[in-house]
């Protein structure tokens, strides 16, 4: 009896202690991590960071809190080597991670975390490199498999794409209006595209470097005049493509000063038609203007905000957040363009 006594009191304030609301997702902006710096007006700023489940700072309840205090806290699920990443344009943030084997799915609204993988007796994940979201549905291209996963928006697993057509497809993205996925295959050294039920409806380019053909490309992305850009990561180069997949220009080549790459990998477009690149070399990231013009360079090596350990892929939304896989730091770190004049 004298016990109850004792335990009951200390399990009451344990409930009313770790009970809680749920948390900020992403603490106050600082100025300290803007770029460029001040007197410079800044354009890019930090966001925070997204590791585990935690950072999803869910409410809790009495039931979990009593599952706490009787079993102990459990380890948080999180990233192992993020790639890739994409957002559905809201709130919703799927990450491809290839030493996880697994698909991370975060919910910012519900603060829900879950890992989405194909079921048993389905093709497994092998190396989910990189993922794009189209309407309805999520595709994550696994360049070992040399497929393309594809769930609808609920993490139910609907088939595979580009079967005995892709070698090792890498980044991914789909066209406005037609719907049709172009895959960078880095071992045809080709820009493959598919239709959007998978089907092959065309071949970009072959291996070289003039202009047109590529060398180990990786990513690709569309701006929103539906023209395309290449990550040709062994020619040093992005290559951006008209309407009708006409060549329009080049942007860089080898080197190591500004508006040069040593190792161009994710590549993304905001609102406002900047290009990013991450170089995976330079653990920065370079933004152009829609002529190719470099504009500034953000990030450097590290584990800090705004510094990077071979960042890989990177992500941009309606909001203007930049999302960037910093792969060997284990994050995806989230940054937001600023308009000039003002916030977004």
């Amino acid at each position: 009896m004298r016990l109850s006594l004792v335990i009951l009191p200390l399990l009451l304030a344990c409930l009313t202690a770790c009970t809680r609301p749920a948390g900020v997702l992403f603490e106050p902006a600082s100025s300290v991590h803007a770029w460029p710096t001040p007197p410079d007006e800044a354009r890019i700023r930090y966001v925070g960071e997204i590791r585990s489940e935690s950072d999803l700072k869910p409410a809790r309840g009495v039931g979990e809190s009593i599952g706490r205090f009787l079993f102990g806290k459990e380890t948080p699920k999180g990233m192992v080597g993020p790639l890739g990443v994409c957002t559905d344009g809201g709130d919703l943030v799927f990450i491809a991670d290839p030493n996880a084997q697994t698909l991370h799915v975060f919910d910012l609204a519900s603060r829900r975390y879950r890992q989405w993988t194909p079921p048993p007796k389905s093709p497994r994940f092998v190396q989910p490199i990189a993922v794009a979201f189209d309407a309805g549905r999520v595709l994550v291209s696994d360049s070992a498999a040399g497929v393309i996963f594809e769930f609808d928006t609920k993490g139910v697993f609907r088939g595979l794409l580009g079967e005995g057509v892709l070698q090792r497809p890498c980044g991914l993205a789909v066209e406005p209006g037609s719907g049709n996925i172009f895959v960078a295959d880095a071992a045809a050294h080709q820009i493959v595209v598919l239709s959007p039920d998978g089907t092959e409806s065309a071949r970009i380019g072959s291996r070289g470097q003039d202009a047109g053909r590529f060398n180990f490309p990786t990513y690709v992305a569309f701006d929103s005049r539906a023209r395309l850009y290449v990550s040709d990561s062994l020619n040093f180069r992005v290559q951006v493509f008209g309407p009708h997949v006409e060549f329009i220009r080049e942007i860089g080549r080898k080197g190591d000063m500004p508006g040069y790459f040593a190792q161009p990998k994710g590549i993304a477009l905001d609102p406002e038609d900047h290009l990013y690149v991450v170089d995976a070399n330079f653990e920065a990231v370079q933004v152009f203007d829609p002529d190719g013009n470099l504009l500034m360079t953000f990030g450097h090596e590290g584990r800090g905000p705004g510094e990077f350990w071979l960042p890989v892929g990177i992500s941009a939304d309606p909001k203007g957040r930049l999302w960037i896989a910093d792969s060997y730091n284990r994050r995806v770190q989230v940054f937001q363009y600023l308009p000039a004049g003002g916030n977004p």
